[in-house]
């Protein structure tokens, strides 16, 4: 019993240095190594110290990381955002709550070639912003559009979260990026449909814009077109097993990189910057999974695991009751850290449950990002909702007035990928 207490305090450490703002690598790296230095000595620590970092980041599937990464940056770069945006505004615009509707289905767009919620979040708020402003939104539904739209770029492949679940899980990659479309698709219908709703029941929360002819929409959609290919090269050419996720991500990396370039919006010094910008990212998540590494080698040796697995077996619990009760623990985690904290922290501790449960490790990756998808934007402290108050300089309140709507509609996506596994599971199948 004394690892498992040990194992626990780790736990409860890791959290407490989380919410005193020390970095997530940081946290699970310095509690791994003290709590491995506690259980097995001075000898552990140094076989564990020099081993654990070296195999965190040495496996080949990891070149995939900053491969992402960079096309991710390279399309914010290319200024795509902006295209997109301009592309759903002229189909949808003219509707109640329209440019709220653009801005769900920009970043749904958006987060197809960036990876990253807080990103998306933040380059959507100052494009869909000082637009929906000049044309009288109300700035909860405004901001909460946008903050709810942004947690898209997690789920929606190439996804950073879904790449640092399978490299932790040892997953196919190329199955959750497949699986994670339906879903995606399912959260953007759903945060259209609230908004579609909302500005029913209240009109003045987003008036109708003027329609635009179709001479007009096809000009527009003449910029949006580097984005379809994109997307369609990277997961098109894994699911039908053109590409491997590695060589996928260079195609991805090196087409952004050319629209950036043909689009003449990348100088020789924003080409530095992007650099930059992408090494510093790659270099994070590698420390991370380094700390990560760490603290899984400690939290292996105290069987907390174990203990959990025959606490949920003694409750009988079941899969959908264990689920059910995980939901309700990730969403008290999504107001205390952000997406990658949450994933990192509790992965160790679940992730052996749902295996012992028999749930599917695909379907429970799709799963485990959209209640973190949750968590980014439950009030008070849901991180997406910080990045619209700084980004678009808007009181918390008016932001955390105006989400309710978009949970209730994740409450809605949550219940049907529990009753409808096939939702995450029917277009992985195709690729055995």
């Amino acid at each position: 019993m004394m690892p498992a207490l040990v194992g626990a305090g780790g736990f409860a450490a890791v959290l407490l240095l989380m919410l005193v703002r020390v970095p997530v690598a940081v946290a699970m790296g310095v509690v791994g190594g003290v709590g491995f230095l506690f259980l097995q000595g001075w000898d552990g620590l140094a076989y564990v110290m020099g081993s654990s970092p070296f195999e965190s980041v040495f496996p080949y599937s990891l070149s995939v990381v900053p491969l992402f990464v960079m096309m991710g940056v390279f399309a914010s770069y290319a200024g795509l955002s902006r295209q997109l945006y301009d592309v759903a505004y002229a189909f949808l615009g003219h509707y109640r709550g329209g440019l709220a509707l653009a801005t769900v289905g920009a970043c749904a767009g958006f987060g197809a070639i960036c990876g990253s919620a807080l990103a998306t979040a933040a380059t959507m708020c100052r494009v869909a912003l000082p637009e929906m402003r000049r044309h009288g939104y109300a700035d909860s539904l405004a901001a909460a559009s946008i903050a709810a739209g942004g947690t898209l770029g997690i789920l929606i492949p190439p996804s950073i979260i879904l790449l640092i679940y399978a490299l932790l899980t040892e997953q196919s990659l190329g199955k959750l990026f497949i699986a994670a479309l339906l879903p995606g698709m399912l959260g953007t219908v759903l945060y259209m449909a609230a908004i579609t709703i909302t500005t029913r029941l209240n009109p003045r929360l987003g008036p109708a814009g003027d329609r635009m002819n179709w001479n007009a929409r096809l000009r527009v959609m003449r910029g949006v077109w580097p984005v379809m290919l994109l997307f369609l090269l990277v997961i098109g050419g894994m699911y039908i097993g053109v590409f491997s996720p590695n060589e996928a991500a260079s195609v991805g990396a090196v087409g952004a990189l050319l629209f950036a370039l043909v689009g003449r919006t990348m100088g020789w010094d924003r080409f530095k910057a992007s650099l930059l910008e992408a090494a510093s990212t790659s270099g994070m998540i590698f420390l991370i999974l380094i700390g990560a590494g760490l603290f899984n080698f400690f939290f292996e040796t105290t069987s907390v695991p174990q203990y959990l697995i025959g606490i949920v077996k003694e409750l009988h619990l079941g899969p959908v009751g264990f689920l059910i009760l995980l939901s309700l623990f990730y969403l008290v985690l999504g107001c205390l850290m952000d997406d990658l904290a949450m994933i990192l922290l509790t992965l160790p501790l679940v992730f052996p449950v749902t295996r012992a449960l028999g749930i599917d490790p695909i379907w429970f990756g799709i799963y485990i990002v959209t209640i973190v998808e949750v968590g980014l934007i439950t009030p008070p402290v849901g991180m997406n909702l910080f990045i619209i108050q700084g980004v678009g300089q808007i009181k918390l309140q008016t932001v955390i007035r105006g989400i309710l709507p978009f949970v209730l509609a994740d409450m809605v996506r949550i219940g049907l990928l529990i009753a409808v596994p096939q939702i995450a599971l029917f277009l992985p199948a195709f690729m055995d």
